[in-house]
């Protein structure tokens, strides 16, 4: 019974610490989310109508520059609803199952090796994007209307009307379903495993500032890795569940497809677009994520875990 009560106590810490970090990195990075979802939606076309189209981006700055003259400075968080919602229990979910997953892959080991941390972070990472995905359906959809942001239908109008005209299935709130667990999974392979094998081996500093850095240092060094290892599965997830070239026809079907005709019809680079605004999100992204983890979760504990527990 007092395994089952600390066990319950653990996951409410992990709740409570996963939720805070998800809640301030989406509300400090959101912006550059939304530039890598337009900058991965724009196919690389070669037409002189492009120059003056005022919502052709030629970059994180040009994009910037533009959504601000047309949209207005609101649109820089087009779309956050969805993710603020989803983030406690994404938050929750990652971390829960990362630390039940590292126990299945000790392999019979006193001790944690490298690749339990990455089969963990697959693991978790696979599992989040189930529940994640219909948020990340309307996120995108949100993020590709270039219209003012006042003009901008609300979150809730937008999830009706894609199940209304789509339904819950694979063509409607969990489109992209097999590229967002490919996305989620190889970043948190990399990212867990990065963070948690490196952080082994680097000694910890007596200085808590000197600390603070060191934890710093490494979850944006995990952010910025898992962000170069799976950003081509991010661009098919973003052509499958953005707007389609032609309305009414789906040109992008599925994950293998899409990264095949976007390899196919603009190359190899095309695979990598968005990828510096989402390392500039998720490089200090990762590091506000893991380390405001790390710290509420250090400070539940001590406030909340009976003695009995240590």
């Amino acid at each position: 019974m007092a395994d089952i009560e600390k066990l319950l106590k653990q996951a409410a810490m992990q709740i409570g610490a996963g939720g805070s970090a998800g809640f301030i990195e989406v509300c400090i990075m959101h912006p550059l989310d939304l530039v890598k979802t337009r900058l991965q939606l724009q196919a690389t076309v070669k037409s002189p109508s492009k120059a003056i189209d005022p919502h052709h981006y030629n970059g994180i700055v040009d994009c910037m520059k533009k959504m601000y003259k047309y949209e207005g400075l609101t649109s820089f968080w087009k779309g956050i609803l969805p993710p603020i919602l989803a983030e406690t229990p994404k938050r929750a979910v990652k971390f829960v199952c990362f630390e039940q997953y590292k126990k299945i892959f000790f392999f019979g080991a006193n001790t944690p090796a490298p690749v339990t941390f990455a089969l963990a972070g697959l693991g978790s990472g696979i599992t989040e994007a189930l529940l994640v995905n219909p948020f990340e359906v309307v996120k995108v959809t949100l993020q590709s209307n270039k219209a003012l942001a006042a003009q901008v239908p609300s979150t809730w109008t937008v999830t009706r009307q894609i199940v209304r005209e789509n339904g819950l299935g694979f063509r409607g709130l969990n489109k992209g379903l097999t590229a967002t667990m490919a996305r989620n999974g190889i970043f948190n392979m990399v990212y867990f495993g990065f963070y948690h094998s490196v952080k082994g081996y680097l000694p910890e500093c007596e200085d808590p500032l000197l600390e603070f850095g060191r934890k710093v240092a490494i979850g944006f060094t995990s952010g910025v890795l898992g962000s170069c290892v799976n950003i081509p599965f991010d661009v098919a997830k973003s052509r499958i569940q953005g707007p389609q070239p032609t309305p009414g026809v789906i040109k992008y079907s599925s994950t293998t497809n899409a990264i095949l005709l976007v390899y196919r019809e603009e190359g190899f680079r095309a695979l990598y677009k968005g990828l510096l605004p989402k390392v500039l999100r998720l490089g200090p992204g990762g590091a506000i994520m893991l380390v405001v983890y790390d710290y509420v979760y250090n400070y539940l504990e001590n406030k909340f875990q009976p003695k009995s527990f240590y």
